[in-house]
């Protein structure tokens, strides 16, 4: 499959100039530095029509809807691309095709090639730089404090594929004190000098975050289960759980990691934040605690709070029409930072959404009608985009 779509001439009625393009990365940036919530659906529109134009597959997906920019009005009405899709086509943004400056992020899978997994192209990398880092400095950094920084997942210069890895060495550069380690490789976790780091951390009493997926957790804690061993990192050490519990014999939820790290490494309950994010995505979830908001719940019953220029949405898997709030939904999200690609997007986890919180509350069993009529539309339309055929 070609991963760059050329040769299509779709177009909406208004066609964006270079300076227009420019303009909306601007205004994006803009609202993530100073959110406005009266800006956000005006400016959710302008993307849907930047991205019909000039987002092929997108394009040809909604048209075969009967959606276009001139029948939505508001973003509720804006077509939503399953995260499915990303594996199935190159959800690329013609008028920004790979450059030097773009990002190319796979999503994981170690077994098997990148042919097979998703792919998002970021072509501007400041948006999503921005865009969690200012997201972070709320959700794990509110006390603007400068740690000792320790990752258990590879780092961008040794897995440069993957938006995880790049994300947690803008938050190090950030956040971090000059102090740092990265004890990972795309292969493994050296749990060994993870736990040396943090013994000289706590002999010099500088707060530490340990940043990594809930599967490097698991190792980090089964080695200091070995050598029966515990520490106690000093106060304003946090850690910033992923998820991700593959290769796991018996998976960790979030609240047994927070159990841990309050056990094994003696940090605060509140100050172990799981995040919710994907590769798809540009913005990220974090849990709410007494820490960074004004919310109060156990590890593992918890909510996540999205940055304003993230709408959470839940959707009735079969009708794909928004259930009332309170109610369990297919995860759909319109994200202002996903500018360059597809920002209304579908996932395959339910949640409950309420207020400004969405609760997780697991993996849809089987394809709901979205998923399935996505990856078809997108699959057989990239099919003859790719053999310049034309699109009924």
């Amino acid at each position: 499959m070609n991963p760059t779509i050329t040769g299509c001439n779709h177009q909406s009625s208004i066609r964006p100039n270079s300076a227009s393009v420019t303009s909306i990365y601007q205004k994006v940036l803009g609202f993530i530095d100073t959110p406005d919530p009266a800006a956000f659906e005006p400016l959710a529109l302008e993307i849907f029509d930047y991205q019909f134009s000039y987002v092929s597959p997108y394009h040809a997906y909604c048209t075969s809807l009967g959606i276009t920019p001139r029948t939505v009005r508001k973003v509720a009405e804006i077509p939503s691309v399953s995260t499915v899709a990303f594996k199935y086509a190159s959800i690329e943004n013609r008028n920004e095709p790979p450059s030097s400056a773009s990002r190319m992020f796979f999503t994981s899978g170690t077994t098997i090639g990148k042919s097979e997994r998703g792919r998002h192209l970021v072509p501007r990398p400041e948006v999503y730089r921005a865009s969690a880092l200012n997201h972070l400095r709320r959700m794990l950094f509110p006390d603007s404090a400068r740690t000792a920084m320790l990752s258990l997942h590879p780092t961008a210069d040794r897995m440069r594929e993957s938006s995880l890895s790049q994300m947690i060495s803008w938050c190090s550069e950030e956040f971090g004190n000059g102090v740092a380690m990265c004890a990972a490789t795309p292969q493994a976790v050296d749990a060994v000098a993870a736990i040396q780091f943090l013994r000289e951390t706590a002999l010099c009493a500088t707060p530490v975050s340990i940043l990594g997926t809930t599967a490097s957790f698991a190792t980090l804690f089964a080695a200091m289960d070995t050598d029966r061993m515990t520490l106690v990192l000093p106060p304003g050490s946090r850690l910033m759980d992923t998820g991700g519990a593959k290769g796991q014999a018996v998976p960790l939820d979030a609240a047994q990691v927070a159990e841990l790290a309050t056990c094994k490494l003696g940090i605060a309950t509140d100050l172990v934040i799981n995040e919710y994010g994907m590769t798809e995505m540009c913005s990220q979830l974090y849990d709410a605690t007494r820490f960074n908001s004004s919310h109060s719940a156990a590890a593992g019953k918890r909510v996540k709070l999205a940055p304003p220029w993230l709408r959470a949405s839940a959707l009735d898997p079969v009708t794909l029409s928004p259930v009332p709030d309170g109610e369990i939904g297919l995860l759909a999200f319109f994200d202002l930072a996903n500018v360059g690609a597809v920002s209304a997007l579908m996932t395959e986890d339910l949640g409950i959404v309420s207020g400004d919180g969405v609760a997780i509350v697991g993996r849809v069993s089987g394809d709901p009608r979205g998923c399935a009529l996505a990856i078809e539309e997108y699959a057989s339309r990239e099919h003859a985009l790719a053999a310049n055929r034309p699109i009924a």
